[in-house]
């Protein structure tokens, strides 16, 4: 089962060509950034958001409930850069609201049909990033795909939350390829005002705290109306959750919208996730009660040598060539993490966006 997913489902990144020559595009685009008190990230990172190297784009902040002085910063960077719209919610005693309810007022605040999402805490890896993005919608294109990998730090957390985004990525992106795309990430996502309202934005899960990006994308996604882009120009980075605490509070968030994907896609999910858990754990039990020691050891190894011989490609496309020798190490973690994960998900609920 694992070598199914591994070659029929990830051979297709990995012979992806990325188009290296930058496109002529004047598509109007609005770029949109729900932030909750975020004033140190909007100084850091926003201005290399609107200082794109595009034409015609705005910026849509919608300064969701802050206490800080996100307010200050925005007014000072309106007076430099006239292309930054903010939208102020305040918070209401009986009425609390969420990051899909800020992206929504957002949305009907962007005057331009094409939009590009990321969150305060990103910052596009070069001034191209807009351009890239919005030459991807051309045809029946509604809705255009992006990675957005973490910074590297030192430390265990670090290299194992860089470790799962790039697994992330590898995933929905070989789907998207494969004409079956189920989700992508709010931090670097495109897609048409059109789209949105004709399928009434977020209301199908409105009751639900996350899914801006995934459920959006698992619910409109089609494998006519999608697209990818992966030009080292479009990533968008992040900073990885520097501790445990931080990281089960994000992770926690996120797994537990993976229930209301469709059903093809929870069962794909589901038997990979599992898959590679009991690969990792028979391997471990066949060694520890030398039960043929020797042939669980060589399926281990080709294991390796196919994952090395199709993600090469793919790793060196997504900047993450020096992952790949600690491939072993990580994916046994990263299986068993997104297992612990996938229970914490389904039976703990979470109430906050921030």
């Amino acid at each position: 089962m694992q070598l199914y997913y591994l070659i029929s489902g990830h051979k297709s990144l990995s012979a992806y060509v990325v188009e290296d020559e930058l496109p002529e595009v004047n598509t109007p685009i609005s770029v949109i950034i729900s932030a909750r008190n975020e004033a140190q990230n909007l100084a850091e990172n926003l201005p290399s958001i609107l200082e794109q190297n595009y034409p015609d784009f705005e910026v849509v902040v919608v300064n969701d409930c802050s206490s800080d002085n996100s307010d200050v910063v925005l007014d000072d960077l309106k007076r430099t850069y006239p292309h930054l719209k903010v939208v102020t919610i305040t918070e209401h005693v009986r009425f609390k609201t969420g990051k899909k309810f800020a992206l929504t007022l957002g949305i009907k605040a962007a005057k331009n049909e094409h939009l590009l999402f990321t969150d305060a805490d990103c910052k596009p890896a070069t001034g191209n990033w807009i351009t890239r993005m919005a030459a991807r919608f051309s045809g029946n294109v509604q809705l255009v795909l992006g990675y957005s990998p973490c910074y590297k730090k030192g430390g265990f957390i670090n290299a194992l939350v860089r470790f799962e985004t790039l697994k992330t990525a590898i995933n929905y992106l070989s789907a998207a390829l494969n004409r079956d795309p189920y989700m992508g990430i709010g931090r670097n996502l495109a897609y048409t005002k059109t789209l949105f309202f004709s399928n009434k934005g977020f209301a199908a899960h409105m009751h639900v705290m996350s899914g801006d990006d995934d459920l959006f994308v698992n619910q409109n996604a089609t494998s006519n109306n999608t697209v990818i882009e992966i030009h080292p120009d479009t990533f968008v980075f992040t900073d990885a959750k520097p501790n445990f605490a931080s990281l089960y509070r994000q992770k926690k968030r996120h797994m537990g919208v993976g229930k209301l994907y469709r059903n093809r896609h929870r069962r794909m999910l589901s038997f990979d996730a599992i898959s590679g858990f009991l690969f990792y754990i028979l391997f471990i039990w066949c060694l520890a009660y030398y039960f043929e020691p020797l042939m669980a050891l060589g399926l281990f190894i080709f294991r390796w040598l196919a994952q090395i011989l199709v993600y090469r490609k793919t790793f060196k496309k997504l900047n993450a060539t020096s992952q790949i020798w600690y491939l072993p190490f990580y994916d046994f973690v990263y299986y068993l993490y997104i297992n612990i994960f996938g229970l914490i998900g389904t039976f703990v609920k979470t109430t906050q966006w921030k």
